[in-house]
């Protein structure tokens, strides 16, 4: 039999139904090598087999594709843009009870950062975000809600003040922030879509997709969305095809289904 890259992703899929056939492959072998030198394992079907028997092994391996950059408030022209004019229309539109899911959430940053958002807007009972990623230990993280200096750099100085407490080197975000999300595991390639959604917001995530796989998301986002919903993706990332899938443009970010 020969152990090539193929053979991993076939015995990936199986083991941790993550297809990495939707991600640019010379990227992905290169993270993925990477990873096995560390370790000293020599050989795809010996990471394979140790990806079998070694739960620390196969909880990093997880963590390490699914590549879980985050911070809060990230790009904050466009988080300015969004509490200026996008949350203040959806409201308009939809009342004050939005649907908003944060779809490949990573460690909670980005959930948090729109509960903090809304809040300007709306009291905190009528705020729920539904948080999702591929990584349970990411979502366990994002639960603990402990972030260092850096990644709540952008956070506004009121909301940083009333919503974070110091402890140690790290901050921790407020339990009423944190009540306001429920966070569930889900693969963006592989899982049903919830629908009827008032915002979707997934950014910098499927630059690491192939094409075709973006293709796709983009389109069962659109029908995730209710119309007249808006799809907040991230600065890297544009839809070529948008108005072929059912958008239009609100601008380089905001793509709202038509």
């Amino acid at each position: 039999m020969v152990y090539d890259y193929e053979y991993l992703k076939k015995e990936v899929l199986a083991l941790t139904k993550i297809d990495l056939n939707c991600y640019k492959e010379k990227q992905m072998k290169r993270r993925i090598d990477t990873l096995i030198a560390k370790n000293k394992i020599v050989g795809y079907d010996k990471y394979v087999q140790g990806l079998r028997t070694d739960k620390a092994l196969y909880e990093e391996f997880v963590n390490y594709i699914t590549i879980n950059v985050s911070e809060f408030y990230r790009n904050p022209e466009q988080w300015k843009l969004m509490d200026q004019q996008i949350l203040p229309e959806l409201i308009k539109k939809f009342g004050k009870n939005l649907k908003i899911w944060s779809a490949a959430c990573s460690t909670g940053d980005e959930p948090y950062s729109l509960v903090m958002a809304l809040s300007r807007h709306v009291p905190l009972s009528n705020i729920k975000i539904y948080a999702t990623d591929l990584d349970k230990q990411v979502i366990e993280k994002a639960k603990i809600g402990l972030y260092g200096e850096k990644s709540i750099a952008a956070v506004p100085d009121d909301l940083k003040k009333k919503y974070f407490t110091k402890m140690g080197a790290f901050y921790k975000v407020a339990d009423e922030i944190k009540a306001r999300v429920e966070f569930k595991e889900h693969n963006l390639l592989k899982d049903s879509y919830p629908s009827n959604y008032h915002m979707i917001v997934c950014r910098n995530v499927l630059i690491y997709f192939t094409d075709e796989a973006k293709d796709e998301v983009f389109r069962k986002f659109c029908k995730s969305l209710a119309t007249e919903g808006v799809l907040f993706i991230g600065s890297t990332e544009q839809i070529i095809n948008y108005k072929e899938m059912g958008y239009d443009r609100k601008n380089s970010f905001f793509y709202q289904k038509v």
